[in-house]
């Protein structure tokens, strides 16, 4: 028996003489013994009578003697049991090697691929709301119409001013205008100008054959540069009001085009995100009034590690999942790669697009991106059921004769219900797969 129980005892027994005060017939002494060999042994009460310090230590001692034998025969008792269990029986999986295609897992954002706040290019009061929050809208759509009483003036006359001079130059439309020789006026002054001509020509003729006096000839002559002017002016006058037909054209496109830009429409299909002005609100002309967003096809932007951006090319498919519908799988391609790494991730940005006709996705939420890349490797490979995770770190139980091996394990990617094995085991080992959290290392097992 060890000296330390022995002191335990003798400590006990003297507390007790000290506390007990007179003669005592029959007094009852509690040996409390603590510790032998690492057991807990509580003692039984004892009467002694007339006890003395000398006679009740070496009662103590006999005591403790056989209560650390009866410990002992306890424990070697446990011993040959355990070595009398039958083994325990377990399943086993082989480590394999198999051929991976690498897939990059990751974390992106969806986003609208157009996106706009639209403003207004006319001035005056919101007269109408024709779109709001949430609503799905088509391009060319009115979303907001402003007053157009002033625009709307503009516009006829600019429209009066056209028709009048369409009507001096003859012309039914600024399309169908003549050429300068072929307007009433010049035609009238060219006509003018060949009988001028004419009477010329014979005056002349007369006046050789001195058949009419000098003052004849005069007249015609001048007669003749007469018409020529009124011919020259004439054609000036068809050019120039050409010109003013086309300038009062061009005024009154303009003046149209304001009077459109009174109705604010959506340039492209899409749902109103935003809605910035209030009906009588007056706006000014770049005052941003309505947002719209495009919703098919979504972009998802992200970012490739490094060491997989070479095995990633434009056009591959990728799968992506979003919280809001757990079970289901979007497809989409990718669509342009950064050339550029980013020099805070160490990461290559890209996007995907992503059809979403039936709006399921929204701009702004995040998405669980896989891709598959062009990158095959060999690797071993073990159940994920067939690991033990204790205290930060993955082992299993490879089966060595009729006893379990612990083996510490690098792990790789998680490959469906398998997982890559980087170092810890090697192909062909064998490795328990039956009741794994309850295993040991050494423990003795028979394989099913």
């Amino acid at each position: 028996m060890p000296s330390a129980s022995v002191k335990s005892i003798y400590r006990t027994y003297n507390e007790t003489i000290l506390y007990k005060k007179g003669r005592v017939t029959r007094p009852s002494y509690t040996f409390e013994v603590s510790t032998i060999e690492g057991r807990h042994f509580p003692m039984p009460s004892m009467f002694v009578s007339k006890p003395s310090f000398r006679t009740s230590a070496v009662t103590a001692l006999l005591v403790a003697g056989s209560l650390t034998a009866a410990g002992c025969s306890k424990t070697e008792t446990a011993q040959a049991r355990g070595r009398e269990t039958a083994a325990k029986s377990v399943t086993v999986e082989v480590v394999r090697q198999e051929t991976v295609k690498r897939a990059v897992e990751l974390v992106g954002t969806l986003a609208a691929v157009d996106q706009v706040t639209i403003s207004s290019e006319a001035d005056g009061k919101v007269s109408r709301i024709l779109a709001d929050l949430g609503d799905p809208v088509k391009a060319g759509q009115p979303l907001i119409q402003v007053d157009r009483e002033k625009q709307q003036y503009n516009f006829d006359q600019q429209r009066a001013t056209l028709d009048k001079a369409l009507a001096q130059l003859g012309a039914p439309d600024p399309q169908h205008l003549p050429e300068a020789e072929k307007t009433p006026d010049v035609q009238k002054a060219h006509a003018d100008l060949a009988q001028a001509r004419q009477a010329y020509d014979r005056a002349n003729e007369l006046f050789k054959r001195t058949l009419v006096p000098q003052q004849t000839l005069d007249d015609a002559a001048t007669t003749l540069q007469s018409k020529q002017a009124s011919y020259d002016l004439s054609l000036q006058n068809a050019k120039n009001l050409r010109a003013s037909i086309q300038a009062s054209e061009a005024s009154m496109k303009l003046a149209d085009r304001q009077l459109r830009d009174t109705e604010i429409r959506a340039p492209f299909d899409g749902y109103v995100e935003k809605r910035l002005v209030n009906l009588g609100e007056l706006v000014k002309s770049q005052m941003p009034v309505m947002s719209v967003v495009r919703v098919d096809p979504l972009k998802v932007i992200a970012e490739i590690p490094e060491k997989m951006a070479p095995w990633i090319k434009d056009g591959q498919p990728v799968q992506l999942h979003v919280d809001a519908y757990p079970d289901k799988t979007f497809i989409g391609k990718v669509s342009r790669i950064s050339p550029a790494v980013n020099t805070a991730t160490r990461a290559f940005p890209f996007e995907a697009l992503v059809p979403n006709k039936d709006a399921l996705l929204k701009p702004g939420t995040f998405a669980r991106v896989h891709i598959e890349s062009g990158k095959i490797d060999n690797v071993l490979t073990l159940p994920y059921s067939t690991m033990q995770y204790r205290y930060g770190v993955n082992r299993v139980f490879v089966v060595d004769g009729d006893k379990l091996a612990a083996r510490e394990l690098k792990v790789g990617d998680r490959l469906g219900d398998r997982i890559e094995i980087i170092s810890g085991v090697k192909a062909g080992d064998r490795v328990a797969a039956t009741d794994v959290d309850k295993l040991a290392d050494g423990l003795k097992v028979s394989v099913k």
